[in-house]
């Protein structure tokens, strides 16, 4: 049997649900299957004719109670090939019992272990009381504004009543469990710099170079400012970061260009200030330029944090359950950005959760693994976290 459950990971992880065009439907019919054969209520709802997201229920004994949402995502970032140790679609399992592939850890893992739990609780006849609804969504790895942004505002959504929504975390690089209660905000930026053009010898003046500069000046100092607080990657989702990611402009060297523009990746502190942040992109615009504005991108707004305390009865149960297993465990702000953030945008609370330590952090990575043995504790975690948050 334990071996079973590790083929049907490895399984899993083959297929190639990798942008720019993941196999949705491979990663949905493969589960689909898997939660037909263990017993399973099942759902397929197309959010269009690309991406699936598939609902997998176990029913409870009290179904009018809001209920337990157990949340991943199907889709896995691009792999460069050539730095991989091993095939990255391949799933290959070495003697010390590490699978490597891509989505070990981000996060077919989840999917799969949760999977596994749920069939196990099922198999034992111990009775919910809340039904605990199991879904996998499309579209994380790209921002989830075409799927779980979409998702949550259907009716079949609404439908599920959901109260708790256990979803994407992290693995622990040491002993402590992470979790997850609020995250970072992502925005993205391209400022258009127009300006005078002409001849490439001439010193003209307003010229698009002139305002590009200032513009730059200005994000890389204040880039500069916030790195300052920087206390490693578990603690990321504490500052904001920007980045410069793009440069356009011009046709040939000897012409001075009619507008230059640089577009910045910004990931806001799960405390940040959002409108002092957007006052000042306009005044650094300003601060250029004549005609120098912003257009931004993508602009996710700020989500309410989840609160961890004794008088959610949700969090209790689950911070019992890691107790009575003797596990230790940090609270963080996650320095990404997950499909939680959609749920907590309703009001409903979420918390991010991998139930897998001991492993080395190396999602969107090379050489992506996770250790068997972890996997199968994992498995085991989940089981009686999902059996104590559903009996609240």
């Amino acid at each position: 049997m334990v071996e079973d459950v590790i083929e049907t990971f490895r399984d899993y992880l083959k297929i190639r649900s990798v942008h720019p065009d993941p196999d949705y439907d491979g990663c949905v019919d493969f589960v689909k299957n898997k939660a037909d054969e263990y017993g399973f209520k099942t759902k397929i709802l197309r959010l269009d004719e690309k991406r699936p997201v598939l609902i997998v229920t176990l029913e409870g004994s009290e179904p009018s109670l809001p209920s337990i949402l157990l949340n991943s995502h199907t889709d896995v970032v691009p792999v460069f090939e050539e730095e991989w140790s091993y095939d990255p679609f391949g799933a290959e399992m070495d003697k010390e019992g590490n699978i490597y592939a891509r989505g070990t850890q981000d996060m077919k893992c989840v999917s799969i272990a949760q999977l596994e739990a749920l069939r196990r609780i099922k198999f034992s006849q111990v009775k919910l009381k809340r039904t605990v609804h199991m879904t996998l969504v499309p579209d994380e790895e790209i921002g989830g504004h075409k799927g779980m942004a979409k998702f949550v505002q259907t009716q079949t959504f609404k439908d599920l009543n959901v109260g708790f929504d256990i979803d994407e975390g992290c693995c622990a690089p040491a002993e402590d469990f992470i979790v997850f209660n609020n995250e970072r905000c992502s925005w993205g930026v391209i400022i258009h710099c127009p300006g005078s053009t002409g001849h490439g010898s001439l010193p003209l003046e307003n010229t698009a170079g002139e305002k590009l500069r200032i513009v730059i000046d200005n994000f890389m100092d204040r880039r500069e400012d916030e790195a300052k607080n920087y206390q490693g990657v578990l603690h990321l989702g504490d500052i904001t970061t920007i980045n410069l990611t793009r440069l356009e402009g011009g046709l040939q060297n000897n012409v001075i260009p009619p507008e230059l523009i640089v577009g910045f990746d910004i990931r806001i502190a799960a405390d940040g200030n959002h409108e002092e942040l957007e006052k000042w992109i306009y005044d650094v615009c300003k601060k250029a330029g004549e005609g120098v504005y912003p257009e931004f991108i993508h602009k996710n707004p700020k989500v309410p944090t989840t609160l961890l305390t004794n008088e959610s009865p949700y969090w209790s149960a689950m911070e019992s359950t890691l107790k009575d297993l003797g596990l230790k465990y940090c609270t963080l702000n996650c320095p990404g950005g997950t499909d939680a953030r959609f749920v907590r945008g309703l009001g409903i609370p979420a918390v991010g959760f991998s139930s897998f330590n001991l492993t080395p952090i190396r999602l969107h990575a090379n050489d992506e693994f996770l250790n068997k043995n972890i996997f199968l504790t994992g498995i085991s975690i989940y089981e009686k976290l999902i059996k104590n948050v559903a009996n609240v």
